[in-house]
């Protein structure tokens, strides 16, 4: 017969608290605890490195949503889609400039035919036009602009987005 002597107090604590811990996590009160939703904001584009944001473009009838590529800086508007090969329907890249002046975009090493929309200090679309690949004439804003969104050419004619239409980002 074996003898075994019972544990002290402060052992007994030492071996249990552990697994009343695991225990008290995996317990159904657990589960129940509502959880605050999770943000994403730092998305980013896996070609470019830059942030994707929601640029949305409300027409008269629809608002259409647009995860865009954002060209914020200097070297990533000199960039904008030179070399791309594809982007998706509900894809675009916006170009946000401060202060508004008068735009001119042109297609250098620009693969992909784009509509390019020229977007006012009212955040109302001025003029869409042909982006042209490898164009290096350059397409002009009629006006004051604060943005350009570039979207895949006849996108905007296929979802009736017009001047006059509001884009927000």
């Amino acid at each position: 017969m074996t003898m075994f002597s019972l544990p002290t107090p402060a052992q007994y604590l030492c071996w249990t608290a552990p697994f009343a811990l695991v225990l008290s996590a995996c317990s159904p009160q657990a589960a129940e605890t509502p959880s605050e939703p999770v943000v994403v904001t730092d998305v980013v584009h896996p070609v470019s490195g830059l942030q994707v944001i929601p640029v949305t473009v409300t027409t008269d009838n629809e608002t259409y949503t647009f995860a865009s590529e954002l060209a914020d800086t200097l070297p990533a508007q000199a960039r904008g889609l030179m070399f791309r090969t594809e982007m998706g329907s509900d894809e675009g890249m916006i170009f946000p400039y401060d202060p508004p002046e008068p735009l001119g975009f042109w297609m250098r090493n620009t693969v992909l035919p784009l509509d390019i929309i020229f977007i006012g200090p009212d955040n109302r679309i001025l003029n869409i036009e042909e982006g042209v690949p490898y164009r290096e004439e350059s397409v002009h804003s009629d006006g004051l602009a604060i943005a350009v969104l570039e979207l895949n050419q006849g996108r905007s004619e296929e979802l009736g987005i017009e001047p006059g239409d509001l884009v927000e980002w």
